[in-house]
């Protein structure tokens, strides 16, 4: 464990819980204004889609950016005539959505659809259940996920184009909606969120990144659908438990480890899901961050933000090569990717470095120079404002302008 990442529980509270006064507010401070909608503040597609994309376009003082929500609706016609960009992030259809959909259009307004995840085609609902390991013969799970995707769906072809997380969900969204434009923005950090990790950096940085053992390994799951995901894996972790006795599991979030590591249940450590900022706590402490999944079109459309999450504060990471990896991650020098029969090699590659700090030390330097520069807070405005207002789009599998489109 890397003691210098210790540090007392942070008192959190979610910064956007905010009025609809404070948030209008917001959007009106610049000539250039964006709304997102979301159906209900969250922490997990709002913060990433939303809050942190406006965080990061109000820091200039060409474009502001604001947030509102299903609560909001009656109030919507006052943002959507003060706005000259309209993102609906991962929203569902309804008659009143439609009706916010005509009335931006009517103003000129761009209207998009920002998302995250094929949750959008319904062609592909059996993939990700099965994915998630759901049971695919439960007849309401079909109809409700039948109808969420369906309902994403149509007000995606609804919008004028669509913003996403990388270019493989980019190509699947234009092969579903061919008339839509679709830009990129990456996943990326908070303000809060940075400020933390780059603290729990410097901390283990000043001490060489000297840890002490037993060493971890974590696995930071959140739900429980990603039991799949796991199991790829486990095999590998339950051998490298039976020969090393100086290693522990760690797992944030509800999975259970399975059948494999029951045995080995007092080395393994349990905490329940983490707000964002004490999560980055967690994942300095560990030395090894491992992010698993079963290669498909279902989840090369997710991103890479457990690597860049565990990065930026000095813990190297192993994950499946899917596209994000595979273009975030360079193999054994930013972290490791393991195809499914390599996960035992490279977690021993990785256990090595433990004992040889200063190619841990410089494993971990490059992966947050990489994460500070790619996926930083202050780094993402004009890539947002590219995909909002349409200098660069992505068409297929090309980037081009959108007067070309």
């Amino acid at each position: 464990m890397f003691e210098s990442a210790l540090v007392n529980r942070i008192e959190y509270s979610d910064p956007w819980n905010l009025e609809f006064d404070q948030r209008f507010s917001m959007l009106n401070s610049a000539p250039t204004r964006v709304a997102y909608f979301y159906e209900k503040p969250d922490t997990s597609t709002f913060r990433y889609r939303v809050f942190n994309m406006v965080q990061a376009l109000n820091v200039g003082k060409s474009v502001s950016a604001s947030w509102f929500h299903n609560e909001d609706i009656k109030r919507m016609h006052e943002v959507i005539d003060r706005v000259d960009a309209l993102v609906f992030c991962r929203t569902k259809y309804t008659p009143a959505i439609a009706q916010l959909v005509a009335r931006a259009k009517n103003r000129g307004v761009r209207v998009l659809y920002d998302v995250d995840d094929l949750v959008f085609n319904a062609d592909y609902v059996h993939l990700v259940l099965d994915t998630l390991d759901q049971d695919v013969n439960f007849e309401p799970l079909l109809d409700n996920f039948f109808a969420y995707c369906s309902r994403n769906g149509a007000l995606l072809r609804a919008c004028d184009g669509a913003i996403t997380t990388n270019e493989f969900l980019a190509t699947q969204i234009k092969a579903f909606a061919p008339h839509a434009t679709v830009g990129v923005v990456p996943n990326f950090l908070n303000r809060e969120q940075q400020e933390v990790s780059e603290q729990l950096f410097a901390r283990k940085e000043v001490t060489d990144f000297a840890s002490q053992a037993p060493y971890h390994i974590g696995y930071f799951s959140g739900t429980p659908t990603h039991r799949r995901d796991f199991a790829v894996v486990s095999p590998a972790v339950t051998r490298l438990l039976e020969q090393y006795d100086d290693i522990r599991l760690v797992i944030v979030g509800f999975l259970e480890p399975g059948p494999s590591l029951e045995r080995y249940r007092d080395r393994i450590d349990q905490y329940p899901l983490q707000d964002f900022l004490n999560l980055q706590h967690l994942i300095a402490q560990t030395e090894i961050n491992i992010a698993p999944l079963i290669d498909n079109t279902f989840t090369n459309c997710k991103s890479e933000l457990k690597f860049f999450e565990a990065a930026i504060t000095g813990t190297i990471s192993i994950a499946t090569p899917t596209f994000t990896f595979k273009n975030s991650i360079i193999d054994g020098e930013t972290g490791f990717l393991a195809s499914s029969h390599e996960w035992e090699s490279k977690l021993s590659q990785a256990l090595t470095l433990l004992r040889n700090r200063s190619e841990y030390a410089k494993m971990a330097i490059a992966g947050f120079n990489y994460a500070r520069q790619k996926y930083g807070w202050d780094q993402q405005s004009d890539v947002i404002e590219a995909a909002l207002f349409g200098e660069r789009v992505v068409s297929g599998t090309e980037t081009r302008t959108l007067e070309a489109a």
